[in-house]
């Protein structure tokens, strides 16, 4: 097991490498100019050159990422150019919004989706599997800043059910937990679907199976046959698109945050690419792919837990 998680550790270094690239580029790609942002719209031409040499903007590309990927090697992500305050300390303080998002979505999300494919899989071929396709289909299908919309126009603002704009708080406490309910639906909505149909795929797959049919045939309830043998032995597949899926769900996130203004990396990201904070965008894009590379982690660890073969 420790030879399994060393390699899944190794092998996301090139992953990580290669977000650090092309997160610097694509950054420096965009318009605007940091020492513009730095100086200020009534700061003159030299004013700029001299902030740009400064700020090592004038020395080649290659060389400003060579120096970009050393501070992070050494945990500095520098600045922000226009709080001036440290990058760490406004990732951490936006990480936990966002922690809290995703856990909202994926805990009525999973449970909704992995039954709604088991129901559809055991009633195959009848109207309950015919309405679960359907469901799946309109939640792949509607785009999540459309559903955030929906919300934020009828259940927010007419008939004004729920708050959406900002975090009330920590979602243990009445305020936080009305603000998140509906980001997380907005972002859960996307989410469904393709897990039920994953789950109804995979269970009508594991119908026809031998342990299957002689659960039947011993008189096992069809409940505990469902269950206990379609599937738990149907979880590897579905445990593969939720972990993709979670990916994605990052991507999601900052679409809801944008929307719902609520006050986590993803809407920090946005913010930064905006105003041109180089320093504090580059930072959000790292964190987003480091929630990535660690959910695809715990993903592969949940394999060897459920077939410890894989592990060998």
């Amino acid at each position: 097991m420790t030879r399994y998680i060393l390699s899944r550790l190794l092998s996301a270094i090139p992953v990580l490498f290669g977000v650090l690239l092309f997160g610097f580029l694509l950054l420096k790609l965009t318009p605007g100019d940091p020492a513009t942002v730095v100086g200020g719209p009534m700061a003159t031409p030299e004013v700029i050159e001299a902030i740009r040499r400064e700020m090592g903007l004038d020395k080649p590309v290659v060389w400003q990422f060579l120096v970009y990927v050393g501070r992070v090697l050494q945990g500095d992500l520098g600045y922000s150019l226009i709080s001036n305050t440290r990058v760490l300390d406004e990732l951490s303080e936006a990480f936990g919004p966002t922690v809290e998002l995703m856990l909202a979505c994926l805990v009525w999300s999973i449970p909704l989706g992995i039954g709604l494919g088991t129901l559809a899989a055991a009633y195959r071929g009848t109207l309950v599997d015919r309405l679960v396709i359907a469901i799946s289909v309109v939640g792949v299908s509607m785009p999540i800043f459309f559903v955030g919309l929906l919300l934020v126009q009828y259940v927010g603002y007419y008939w004004n059910l729920l708050p959406f704009l900002g975090r009330g708080g920590p979602v243990w406490t009445g305020q936080g937990l009305a603000h998140i309910v509906l980001p997380a639906v907005a972002l859960g909505v996307f989410f469904i679907g393709p897990v039920a149909r994953m789950t109804r795929a995979a269970c009508l797959e594991t119908f026809g199976q031998d342990h299957v049919r002689t659960a039947r045939a011993k008189g096992v309830r069809e409940t505990r046959v469902v269950l206990r043998h379609v599937l738990a032995n149907a979880m590897i597949p579905i445990v593969t698109l939720v972990g993709l899926q979670i990916g994605f769900l990052l991507g999601g996130a900052i679409v809801t945050e944008t929307i719902f203004s609520w006050p986590g990396v993803g809407r920090l990201a946005v913010g930064a690419i905006l105003s041109s904070d180089l320093p504090l965008a580059q930072g959000a894009i790292l964190m987003l792919a480091i929630g990535f590379i660690l959910t695809n982690l715990a993903v592969d660890l949940l394999y060897a837990v459920l077939d410890p073969r894989l592990a060998r």
